[in-house]
């Protein structure tokens, strides 16, 4: 049965890909004999492909059957609920039931999923037919106290039959030969803390319900509230783990007696109202899926983390913020101890003449224009490049992972950013923009492993007596020997660097001579590190030293394990990836500038900088700061990059990867627990930001 079940599958699958492919083929232009037979060939080959390659790999058949089973259980879920709703007006008692049913089989098949009962088959079906039978009463009796009886009693009987099962132990591990158990489900219940939560909920429903405008009867918020509030005091406040089955009994009964009779309280919807219940039903039926998914995958996910947090490092004492104070405590995940050392950097102070030459330029550029500050190409280059050198002194000297994932939010949001400006801005209305494009936006489509295996090959660094496979230091190997080598290829190198230098000089005297000042400083200022290049070529510089015998060898630089600025060359994966992703925002809001602007700023005798500066940049702000935020939220999280590359190994540590290993290594559920809340709050300001700036976009 499951071979024809697989193969059924398979087929589909192909005929899915053949059916799509001749459609596409098909979708436009005009209809001929021709282009329907070619359609149906490139149909039928690329169908037959997709079965063949099914076939030849486990793993894309396993894939492909869960393609289709996904796609023909969503389709059937779909029809099954608009169908169910269909019975709502006319069919009344059997829509409750298949209700009653169905929502009991989606709380087991959870509670089965997560391996919270034994026997979960038996239970189950025992749980629809309780479900499905009250669904069924519930359908059909209107006298208030019986709806109310019939309600709570299922309520305890579905209680009953799910506490019945509980496991002791849900997961266990053993390290270092010892056994222990983690997550049990059996609430240590305190009676006098659940009677008390249990009034408080009820009071606080009454208080509702009085706030609302004491609208209908007091009884059912009275019953919400108290119910919530049992299950607050059953299942949140005891300690986990440590109580007895009566305790789940009395937790689960009364809980599940509550839910019943509140539902009980309900009343039959008459005609009219259940007409209108099938109307809006189907916005519930796109929803409902989607907000489950997210409540299933999200939402009680990020409160069970919060909560154990809270609790030591197998989730079973509560330790309050013991967890919080001890990631500031621990030296590899917040090191403040070098700090001074961020003044004793040449790196600092290069970074911090740059920064103050920098806006020096801009000061004077702007007084000429009108304006207190003008940061033109130049400038704004020279005071970035500098404020970049000042802050990797001080994340150099500040250590630990919580600096680390600093670094990354700073280095690639920034860089990120700005070359896909300049990459916009530089690619608009060129020839071949779009092949341009192409190839920059292309490393979006790699995974950040796949990214991660590639830069790995291109930091390798092997043995100096072996040929260098990994490209970087093949090149710097292969640029010591031809500094040493004064032969042909040097002089060509030092000629065309020189030239290059050259031209860049004549560039930045016509940009000057022609108003663009901040554009001839900023072509003068390149021109420098050619002519430091040029001088060092003649020095010896690359991939070589010298022994103290006089022997000259090769030497390799160890990209990934050199710190603190290892750091950097991992930074650079993600900065390759995301530099399509923001030159592609980039270029469309460029383009979406009205010319007519951009027209009238020259018109005024505006130069091209400043016309950037002072018009296009202030029209794509608002997507400046999309694009950044986005990079903030996704640069904070990351993860695959370092887990590839260095396994947060030579000080490359980052916050989820130190969240992985701390939970799921050394299994302590606590500390990996908070070093997740803090990443997910360190998150929720720059998500609320982007929150607030679209719905002023909206208004």
């Amino acid at each position: 049965m499951a071979g024809v079940f697989g193969v059924t599958i398979n087929v589909l699958m192909a005929l899915g890909v053949a059916g799509g492919v001749g459609l596409w083929i098909d979708r436009g232009g005009r209809r001929s004999q021709v282009r329907r037979i070619l359609a149906s060939v490139a149909g039928v080959v690329l169908g037959g492909l997709t079965l063949w390659g099914i076939y030849a790999s486990d793993k894309l058949e396993t894939t492909a059957q869960g393609v289709v089973v996904s796609i023909v259980a969503s389709a059937l879920i779909f029809i099954v609920a608009n169908r169910l709703f269909d019975l709502a007006p006319d069919r009344w008692a059997v829509f409750t039931t298949l209700v009653g049913g169905s929502i009991t089989l989606i709380v087991f098949v959870l509670m089965w999923g997560n391996r919270i009962f034994d026997q979960p088959v038996l239970r189950t079906v025992v749980a629809i037919c309780i479900g499905a039978v009250a669904g069924y009463l519930l359908g059909t009796i209107c006298q208030p106290l019986a709806r109310i009886g019939i309600g709570a009693l299922a309520g305890a009987a579905l209680g009953l039959v799910a506490a019945s099962g509980i496991r002791t132990v849900i997961l266990q591990f053993q390290v270092e030969q010892r056994t222990f158990d983690v997550w049990p489900m059996l609430p240590n219940l305190n009676i006098g803390e659940l009677i008390l939560s249990t009034l408080i909920g009820a009071v606080l429903g009454v208080a509702v319900w009085a706030l609302r405008g004491r609208k209908g009867s007091p009884i059912a918020p009275l019953i919400w509230g108290a119910t919530l509030g049992y299950a607050v005091g059953a299942w949140l406040m005891p300690r986990i783990g440590t109580g007895t089955k009566t305790d789940a009994y009395i937790a689960a009964i009364g809980l599940g007696l509550g839910l019943g009779a509140a539902i009980g309280l309900t009343s039959i919807p008459d005609h009219v109202t259940r007409g209108r219940i099938e109307g809006s039903a189907r916005a519930f039926i796109f929803l409902i899926p989607a907000l489950g998914f997210i409540a299933a995958t999200l939402i009680i996910p990020t409160l069970r983390t919060l909560f154990l947090s809270f609790y030591d490092a197998r989730g079973e004492g509560y330790v309050g913020f013991e967890n919080y104070t001890t990631v500031f405590g621990i030296p590899n995940i917040f090191n403040v101890e070098d700090w001074t050392g961020i003044f004793g950097s040449r790196l600092f102070w290069v970074g911090a003449v740059l920064l103050v030459v920098g806006v020096v330029m801009a000061v004077v550029v702007g007084r000429q224009s009108g304006y207190a500050i003008s940061f033109s190409p130049g400038s704004g280059a020279l005071a970035s490049i500098g404020a970049v050198f000042a802050i990797f002194a001080v994340f150099a000297a500040l250590r630990g992972t919580l600096f680390n994932n600093l670094w990354w939010v700073f280095t690639v949001t920034v860089v990120s950013a700005t070359a896909g400006l300049a990459i916009a801005v530089l690619a608009d209305r060129s020839k071949g923009e779009s092949v341009a494009k192409s190839l920059i936006f292309m490393p979006m489509a790699i995974s950040f492993v796949g990214a991660g295996v590639i830069w790995r090959f291109m930091y390798l660094a092997r043995d100096p007596s072996k040929p260098q496979t990994g490209v970087l230091n093949s090149l710097w190997v292969g640029l010591g020997n031809l500094s040493l080598s004064r032969g042909p290829g040097f002089w060509i190198a030092v000629v065309l660097v020189l030239g290059l230098a050259a031209w860049l000089a004549g560039l930045a005297m016509r940009a000057w001579q022609a108003g663009e000042r901040g554009i001839g400083a900023g072509s003068a200022i390149c021109a420098l590190p050619l002519v430091w290049f040029a001088y060092a070529l003649w020095q010896g510089i690359g991939g070589y030293k010298v022994l103290e015998n006089g022997q000259t060898v090769a030497s390799t630089i160890t990209f990934t394990q050199e710190s603190p600025f290892n750091n950097v060359w991992l930074m650079l994966v993600l900065i390759w990836i995301q530099t399509g992703f923001t030159m592609v925002i980039f270029s469309a809001a460029i383009k979406a500038v009205p010319a007519e602007l951009i027209e009238a700023a020259r018109v005024d005798g505006a130069t091209e900088s400043q016309a950037f500066w002072r018009v296009t940049i202030p029209q794509i702000a608002p997507t400046i700061g999309v694009v950044v935020t986005t990079l903030i939220v996704l640069v904070m999280k990351v993860f695959d990059i370092v887990k590839v590359m260095t396994n947060g190994n030579f000080g490359t540590q980052v916050v989820a990867n130190e969240m992985w290993q701390r939970a799921f290594t050394e299994l302590n559920f606590g500390l990996g627990s908070a070093l997740a809340v803090l990443l997910f709050l360190a998150v929720l300001p720059i998500i609320y930001m982007n929150i607030r700036r679209m719905q002023k976009a909206a208004q």
